[in-house]
Formats: C-alpha cells, sequence, structure tokens
C-alpha cells in the first residue's frame, strides 16, 4: 500500500472516531515518508484524543524540527503542553505558532488561557482544565469530542454512544498504550543538588537515531532503529527543569541525559506523583572566618596573634657565633633558586661538610672535595 493512501485512510479512521487505528496508520504512513511534517502533526491530533499527551508534544516538535513555520504544529503542541499543565511551555509554542498565522483566533484565545494559569500557579491557586474549551481547535477536520477534566478516564461522544460504552473503549485503549509503550531498554536516574542524570543502556545506537525533547516537567525520548520498533520513553517528570540547560550525551553503550533542577528540591522518585511531596536540600555554608580554638579558661587567647608574635621575635632573634652563621644559611637557601640549592646541598655532602658552594656551574660537573679550615686534618670515617 502506498504512502498515500495509508494517510488517505488514516484520517478516515480519525473521522470515523477510531483514533488507535490512525495513530497506528499514520505511524506506517510516517516509516514511509519519515520527514513529513504533516504526518507528524496529524498523529499528534489523534494522540490529544487519545489523552496521550506527552507523545502528542513529541510528533509536534517533530513536524517543528521538519517546518519550523508549521503553525498547526505548535497548535498542536500548545494544547498538549496545556492538558499536561506546562503553561510556560505551552505559550511559547503557541506564540511561536501565531506568529505564523496571525489571523487564527484560536492562537489568541490559548495564549490568554495560558496567562490566566500561569497567573493563579503563581498564587499557589492553580485550577484544573474544565474550563479550557478545545471543542473548536480539535474539531476542524471531524466531529466533535470534548475532553472532559478529571483524569482522563472518559471519553465522550457527543455524536453517540453512552457513557458505559466510552468508558469500555478508554480501557482498551489505556491497555492499548500500555503495551505499545513497553521500555525496551533499562534505565536507572541518580541525582544531585543541581541535576538528576537519567541513563537509558542503549547500546551502540548512533547519535542521528537518538531525539531528545524537554518541557517545563516533560521529557520525551525517541530511539528509532531501523528494522525495529520504536522506542518510547515520555514520562512526566517528579520536578520542573530548564530545558535550556538540560544536556544529552549518546555514549556508545548507554544514553546519558542530565536535567537541570530548575528548583534545589530532593526528587523522591523519577515521574511525577501527586501523593510524594518534594523535600528540599539543605545546603551547607561554608564558613569565611577562620576557626576559633576553645580554652578552658574564662578568655581565650587569640592563637592567630599569637603565633604572628612568635614568628616575629624568631625574626628578630639576635644570635652569635654558630647560630647566627647557622640561621644566615637557612635564610639563604629558603630564600634561593632551585640551581643554588642544588649547589649547596651538593657541595655540603660531598665535602663532608667542609664546603658550601652556591654556584652550580662551578660543582654541578665534578665531585666537591673536603677543604678543611687551616691547621685541621680531614679524616673519613671507620665504621
Amino acid at each position: 500500500m502506498e504512502g498515500s493512501e495509508i494517510e488517505k485512510k488514516a484520517r478516515e479512521a480519525f473521522f470515523e472516531d477510531d483514533f488507535e487505528m490512525a495513530v497506528d496508520l499514520y505511524s506506517e504512513a510516517i516509516q514511509l515518508n519519515p520527514n513529513n511534517a504533516d504526518l507528524f502533526a496529524d498523529r499528534a491530533q489523534s494522540h490529544i484524543k487519545l489523552n496521550c499527551f506527552t507523545e502528542a508534544v513529541s510528533d509536534a516538535n517533530k513536524a517543528i524540527l521538519f517546518n519550523p513555520s508549521f503553525s498547526k504544529a505548535y497548535l498542536r503542541k500548545g494544547i498538549a503542553c496545556i492538558k499536561l499543565e506546562e503553561y510556560h511551555t505551552a505559550k511559547l509554542a503557541l506564540q511561536s505558532g501565531a506568529s505564523f498565522a496571525p489571523n487564527d483566533s484560536r492562537f489568541t484565545k490559548l495564549i490568554q488561557d495560558c496567562d490566566r494559569y500561569i497567573a493563579e500557579e503563581s498564587n499557589g491557586l492553580t485550577s484544573t482544565l474544565s474550563s479550557i474549551d478545545l471543542t473548536s481547535t480539535l474539531s476542524s477536520n471531524g466531529p466533535v469530542m470534548t475532553v472532559p477534566s478529571g483524569d482522563g478516564s472518559r471519553l465522550c461522544d457527543t455524536t453517540a454512544g453512552t457513557a458505559k460504552e466510552a468508558e469500555r473503549d478508554s480501557l482498551v485503549t489505556q491497555t492499548n498504550v500500555v503495551t505499545s509503550m513497553r521500555p525496551k531498554y533499562r534505565h536507572e536516574y541518580y541525582q544531585k543538588p543541581e541535576e538528576v542524570v537519567l541513563t537509558i543502556f542503549a547500546k551502540g545506537i548512533p547519535a542521528k537515531n537518538v531525539v531528545v525533547d524537554f518541557g517545563e516537567q516533560i521529557l520525551s525520548v525517541t530511539i528509532d532503529v531501523p528494522g525495529q520498533d520504536p522506542y518510547h520513553y515520555q514520562p512526566r517528570l517528579f520536578g520542573k527543569i530548564v530545558p535550556n540547560k538540560c544536556r544529552v550525551e549518546v555514549l556508545s553503550t548507554k544514553v546519558e541525559i542530565r536535567l537541570a533542577k530548575a528548583e534545589a528540591i530532593n526528587w523522591t522518585s523519577l515521574e511525577y506523583n501527586k501523593d510524594l511531596l518534594p523535600q528540599k536540600i539543605n545546603t551547607l555554608t561554608v564558613q569565611s572566618e577562620r576557626p576559633t580554638y576553645p580554652s578552658s579558661k574564662p578568655r581565650t587567647r587569640d592563637w592567630d596573634k599569637l603565633e604572628a608574635q612568635v614568628k616575629k621575635e624568631e625574626k628578630e632573634e639576635k644570635l652569635d657565633g654558630d647560630a647566627a652563621l647557622n640561621k644566615l644559611f637557612r635564610d639563604i637557601y629558603q630564600s634561593a633558586d632551585e640551581d643554588t640549592r642544588r649547589a649547596m646541598s651538593k657541595s655540603f655532602l660531598e665535602s663532608n661538610g667542609t664546603v658550601l658552594s652556591t654556584d652550580w656551574k662551578e660543582v654541578g660537573t665534578k665531585k666537591v672535595e673536603g677543604s678543611p679550615p687551616e691547621g685541621m686534618e680531614l679524616k673519613k670515617w671507620e665504621y
């Protein structure tokens, strides 16, 4: 079957409200024409109908990649992100789409919705999505289907059917989605105060076959190797991230994804769970002041001051005889360069302490012979 015929059947399935079949047919068409932005945008719309919003975002991103001025792809992404409560990401996508379709009023309405929800979220009054009417934006190519508020476990067809039938169809849809999303590769994660590192153990995968997209609190990973079923991992994350600071590295044995945390909180799981509460990370403050030392006496001493005073007294101490001479030699050695130190050490050792030279050129190429003071004789020590 040719790609155009499969695409036609996919549209027919969508018009007949068979969104699962539409997704499958669009997927077949994409395999035959993997760079077609329209196919990804249309499959994103079918995913939205099935409440598969992270998949819809991933498809919309691919459509935008292949056609950066495709307003319909930005619209699909905006709608899916609103349902995921990713209002900032949704607003950016909708604003981009509006720039390419300035006369489309759907963008204006949805951007206003985003502004309202962002304001409520900032005041700690995030509301449900029940007031968002997506009927006009989703019914341009087929029968009207409304998505009610709540957990999205029911789909109500306004043209026919009962709530019981819709609930049964929803259960079948959820089963199929879970089966299709069964992971192929093992993954694990660990975290630091500033980031979460996710590792997907996929061996020998070329970087060109890995596509990773970031949202405010969503992650979309697709590994598509020719001849194999595509791997999709699209969780809603436990906490918010900073997309432009996130990084991806494809290695020979794994795919490493570094998620930059938007807040310094401890993620108690990788994926979002409304029953799990974030935990603040206690960062240790480094003291800039030098430590003080305890004392058994009521008045503690200033040990730093005492140390400085001792050093000063040692420096100003007046010595006589051999002590003064030794101090002079120590001062010369401490302030000397490397060659001078080598000359002093070599001459002193080889002459058995009778010669001390600071000229490396003179003593470096020959053995230094002993030179006892006048009236004295140099003898070797016998063991």
